[in-house]
């Protein structure tokens, strides 16, 4: 049987919150407005300082798909896609992408698994060479915008669910595996392989880590993707923006926030 390597996206393959990372270019556009800032602000500062578990991460992710209710995917898509390569690859931690070579090396699947949307996940997995991705699909409507509604929320168990499904696929061994996370809400996808790998980890799951002797990486090198790697280039229209009303609203955020007291890696 083979073995495959799962990461979590933000925070752990990236420096930020993907869709954090797009809103300003969607605000650029007139896609956003005061009201959606004002609205996204206090979500993302109730994530920063409470943290996330999964009845906070529920609230926003509702909250994000009413915003996006209406918005036409296919002018979000092309509006995001042109501009992964600029937004992105500033943010790709180095050594994220050394151990996604390295498991490459090794012979073993690699995927990204993340709660944001396939239109924003997919389209980054297939930039950072990966084999393919496991993330949030948003439901569209017969004209092709959002509806509000989602048809698979990519986190906790059915992040599990889907990576179960992709080892009978491919004949996958699980405890051969390896998973990678810097949230408490990844618990259920850590406990589903062999190799669990706490990253950046938050407070709850760097406790949980310690106690169950998982292995603990500090990730802290954001930098252009590492020269002379070959990169696929992402499909024209695949990028989209469900949440990017709440990303607009962090990033106003953080460039006036206060100091707030350092991560245990920064300390």
């Amino acid at each position: 049987m083979a073995a495959a390597a799962f990461f979590d996206l933000d925070k752990t393959v990236i420096a930020k919150a993907a869709m954090l990372a797009f809103g300003p270019r969607l605000h650029q556009e007139g896609m956003l407005n005061r009201r959606l800032v004002a609205r996204a602000l206090w979500g993302q500062m109730v994530f920063r300082y409470l943290g996330a578990d999964e009845g906070r991460m529920e609230k926003m992710r509702e909250t994000a798909l009413k915003v996006a209710a209406g918005w036409e995917k296919q002018r979000i898509a092309e509006l995001v896609d042109s501009a992964l390569t600029e937004i992105i690859d500033p943010l790709v931690y180095t050594e994220a992408i050394e151990l996604i070579d390295s498991h490459h090396e090794a012979g073993r699947r690699v995927y990204l698994v993340s709660a944001s949307p396939e239109e924003i996940v997919l389209p980054l997995a297939r930039h950072l060479g990966v084999d393919d991705a496991i993330a949030t699909r948003a439901r569209i409507d017969a004209t092709g915008r959002y509806t509000g509604e989602v048809e698979f929320y990519s986190a906790g168990e059915n992040k599990v669910a889907a990576i179960n499904d992709e080892a009978k696929k491919f004949d996958l061994d699980l405890k051969q595996s390896f998973a990678y996370s810097d949230s408490i809400t990844d618990l259920p996808m850590l406990e589903a392989v062999g190799h669990p790998v706490a990253v950046n980890p938050d407070r709850a799951l760097l406790r949980e880590a310690t106690e169950r002797g998982w292995e603990i990486r500090v990730f802290d090198n954001p930098q252009l993707l590492l020269e002379g790697r070959t990169v696929r280039v992402p499909h024209p229209g695949t990028v989209g923006a469900i949440g990017a009303a709440a990303a607009l609203g962090a990033a106003y955020w953080w460039k006036s926030r206060k100091p707030v007291p350092p991560r245990w890696w920064e300390r």
